[in-house]
């Protein structure tokens, strides 16, 4: 029986996708859930597996080629990959007879096989995870993608992990001295969209930055003091310092409302929530999960889910749901050693936060020359909206949350 395989249906903000990966070709045998192709959209990556066990018969549309929403791609033929020719059937007991094997050997073993999910046996392909020693924490022992990326890897003393290393170059011809090799490729659907809004956001809003600075030490002492009992409370969650900055950055959006507000037309939309965006930085480009009702999380909840959210965008798990909305973002250019930047607007949000490396530095303190863990901090904002008294007012209040995180507890 032929089925037909269609891409998924997509959702009202993502008008067509492009075929980004086959993982199968035509004449391969597929098991039901097996990943058969990726599909790229302005977005996220959406994953087509297998509907039954059966025949890849025919691929309609290439990699590279766009599709519409719920358009048909491929076709499988179902049962072709388990059935055998009566002649094979017949002589399996022979061959188990000469080889000395029970004819129950194949089925006990088939038995022990480990159930694993498409995306786990992917990852677990990748990594070189044997999945016959993995313990599995999904229904009746089924081996779960989180199984996977929780195995740390080990290297052997004699055969130390090797390092990571740039992509060969072997596609290219020898050059001879003095040739200047030039490569064209297309952008993919997410750098496309990614270059659209931001062209879209210097053309349409009136973006300026303002900028601080921010003694880190008390934060930092708080975090030396408290991580490890934080991480044993909270089920390995690691203290960092992004949920003392939603914290901070919610508190400042309840007094500041024009900063967690919107321009829709001619009508400015202010959100009674704080839905926080966090810049989350992927090989395919940047995206933005969104901490929902982020003014309810402890800081416990932000870590967690941030750290959820990064390791779902590395693997192109992001939803749409989860990266849809959002009344503020923030973003860490720190963490790649960024001293000071100015951040721009993910619209149509009218302000963004940008956190950048923290760096000692002589400060002068009650008279005295100390040194001091610092951070610049800078805030770009849509001055059609809000104010610079606004912007200066709501980025120095973060900062005093921030250098007495007691305010962030008690609210002032």
């Amino acid at each position: 029986m032929s089925i037909e395989i269609k891409a998924p249906t997509f959702p009202e903000s993502v008008q067509e996708g492009n075929i980004a990966t086959w993982h199968k070709k035509p004449g391969d045998s597929v098991t039901r859930d097996e990943l058969l192709v990726d599909i790229e959209t302005d977005k996220v990556v959406l994953e087509v597996v297998a509907p039954a066990d059966g025949t890849l018969d025919e691929v309609l549309k290439a990699e590279g080629d766009v599709v519409q929403s719920n358009e048909v791609i491929a076709r499988v033929t179902a049962g072709g990959s388990s059935a055998k020719p009566a002649a094979e059937k017949e002589s399996e007991p022979e061959a188990k007879a000469e080889s000395g094997a029970k004819p129950d050997d194949s089925s006990k073993e088939s038995s022990d096989e480990k159930i694993a999910s498409p995306a786990a046996r992917k990852l677990a392909e990748e990594k070189g995870v044997d999945l016959q020693k993995v313990s599995g924490s999904g229904k009746d022992g089924r081996i779960t993608k989180e199984d996977i990326v929780a195995i740390q890897p080990t290297a052997s003393p004699e055969q130390p992990a090797p390092a990571s290393a740039p992509a060969p170059a072997a596609s290219l011809p020898p050059l001879a001295d003095g040739d200047r090799v030039e490569k064209r490729v297309p952008m993919t659907r997410m750098r496309s969209r990614i270059a659209e809004r931001l062209v879209q956001v210097t053309q349409t809003t009136a973006m300026l930055t303002t900028f601080n600075e921010v003694d880190m030490h008390r934060i930092m002492n708080l975090r030396t003091e408290f991580k490890d009992s934080f991480s044993k409370i909270h089920n390995g969650t690691r203290l960092g310092f992004m949920g003392f900055f939603v914290r901070a950055a919610t508190e400042a959006l309840k007094r500041f409302p024009a900063v967690n507000a919107s321009i829709d037309g001619t009508d400015v939309v202010y959100h009674g929530y704080q839905d926080v965006g966090v810049a989350v930085s992927t090989d395919k480009g940047l995206v933005v999960p969104v901490l929902r009702n982020a003014d309810t999380m402890s800081i416990a909840d932000v870590e967690s889910t941030i750290a959820e959210f990064g390791g779902k965008a590395r693997d192109g798990k992001l939803s749409i749901e989860e990266m849809t909305g959002g009344t503020f973002t923030i973003t860490n250019g720190g963490v790649f050693g960024s001293l000071l930047s100015t951040p721009i607007l993910n619209p149509p949000q009218t302000a963004i936060l940008g956190m950048h490396k923290i760096q000692e530095r002589p400060v002068a303190e009650n008279g005295q020359v100390v040194i001091r863990p610092m951070m610049y901090l800078a805030l770009s904002y849509d001055h059609r909206l809000v104010d610079g008294k606004e912007a200066v007012q709501f980025l120095v209040a973060i900062k005093e949350m921030i250098e007495n995180p007691a305010k962030i507890l008690l609210e002032i």
